[in-house]
């Protein structure tokens, strides 16, 4: 089975350090005008979840979810959950780390989707 959304172990060791600090977390895929198209990580709950924002998957027990317009766009790629050196978006929890989360992505494979759908 391939999932619609991975992550790097930079990412998993981040997160878990994140966990510490802020407890239980929630990614959602920006693709707003203020942090571009920014993977957001916020304490979870602290974000309202709405009827246009669908669960992609889980990564590191974290859901991320993405609304269902920046999905139709992305559907036939899998993302890549990345952390770079950087300040990232001034909402997402892990900026005061000097790190930011990064969007990676690859198109599924003709096999890979016949799995999806």
């Amino acid at each position: 089975m391939v999932n619609r959304v991975t992550a790097t172990e930079s990412t998993l060791q981040l997160l878990d350090k994140l966990k510490l600090i802020h407890g239980d977390l929630m990614f959602h895929q920006s693709g707003g005008c203020c942090d571009g198209s920014s993977p957001m990580c916020y304490p979870r709950g602290e974000f309202r979840v709405g009827d246009s924002d669908i669960l992609l998957g889980e990564i590191g027990d974290t859901p991320f979810y993405i609304s269902k317009d920046q999905y139709e766009y992305w559907k036939h790629t899998q993302l890549i959950i990345d952390v770079v050196n950087g300040r990232g978006g001034m909402f997402s929890v892990e900026g005061p780390e000097g790190k930011r989360f990064l969007t990676r992505s690859r198109i599924f494979t003709e096999e890979e989707r016949a799995t999806l759908y």
